[in-house]
């Protein structure tokens, strides 16, 4: 679905350095990296919102790299929103459809569809200005997606909420990439994040690619010590004798330590990866100790 082909550019001090990747129709793909790493330069290159200096992007089979941002079958949701603040939600998630006229869309159903997609109906009449982050958030996702793309782009779009809001729409995002079947590209720098939502990741750091695999493969074997630094070195324990103790989830022996875990397959756990960030300790009082 995306190919990217030793695409480079330069722009001051940072680089994107012949970047190769490729991701599959109906993929939900995070690139993950610290700040500063060019991950949204990346996502502004495949939305033809950056021009390049070398290489190739390919979408659908279709060399894209001259192509304008509007040609190229994408929709873009960055990371501040960018709501039309005279506009309500309604005319908000109606705009783009309207703009170009798409032929033979009912733009009012289509509209409504989305907001029941992303439980945002009772808002359509409100004024943006009115609304939290999360709702926010929701509308210029349905926004990206009234234009019927083949590819829905999302820069950080979790990073300024909070934790419970954030991980309410990882289930949203997941929910709606499974209904509609869309290929997904989605730029963080939290770990916890990405391994959630991604089918497959790419570790970016100062604008190369460094490894690309499924969550396991990146937090298990990191490939170098780029991306072994920036996942920082897990504990990897064997599983065994895994049972479900309640919906989703599951207790299993990890080494003589009894866990429970969130799971909601039903093949066993093997291994689990702990990270030292996520171990705490505490004496007999309960007290935290370093």
């Amino acid at each position: 679905m995306i190919s990217l082909r030793n695409v480079s550019l330069s722009m001051g001090d940072f680089s994107l350095n012949s970047i190769n990747f490729e991701i599959r129709k109906g993929e939900y793909f995070v690139i993950l990296g610290p700040n500063g790493a060019g991950k949204t330069v990346l996502l502004e290159v495949i939305a033809g919102l950056r021009p390049i200096k070398s290489g190739e992007v390919w979408i659908n089979s279709q060399n894209a790299s001259r192509l304008t941002p509007e040609k190229r079958k994408v929709g873009y949701v960055p990371q501040d929103y960018v709501l039309f603040p005279f506009l309500n939600v309604y005319d908000n998630i109606a705009f783009g459809p309207r703009e170009i006229n798409c032929p033979g869309m009912d733009v009012s159903q289509n509209v409504n569809y989305l907001a029941d997609l992303l439980g945002i109906s009772h808002l359509l009449t409100r004024n943006v200005r009115s609304l939290s982050g999360g709702e926010k958030q929701r509308i210029s996702i349905a926004r990206a997606l009234a234009l019927s793309p083949q590819v829905l782009l999302l820069d950080e779009p979790l990073s300024n909420l909070d934790m419970q809001t954030a991980k309410y729409l990882r289930t949203e995002l997941k929910r709606v990439h499974t209904e509609l079947g869309v290929t997904m590209i989605h730029v963080t720098h939290n770990q916890s994040e990405a391994e959630e939502l991604a089918d497959r990741i790419g570790i970016l750091n100062l604008g190369k690619l460094e490894q690309v695999g499924q969550p396991e493969e990146i937090f298990f074997y990191p490939e170098n010590a780029t991306v072994s630094d920036f996942i920082g070195t897990p504990n990897i324990l064997k599983c065994s004798d895994c049972h479900p103790v309640g919906q989703g989830l599951v207790e299993t022996d990890c080494e003589g330590l009894r866990i429970i875990l969130a799971h909601d397959t039903d093949e066993p756990v093997r291994r689990i990866a702990i990270f030292p960030r996520d171990i705490y300790i505490q004496n007999s009082t309960g007290r935290s100790v370093s």
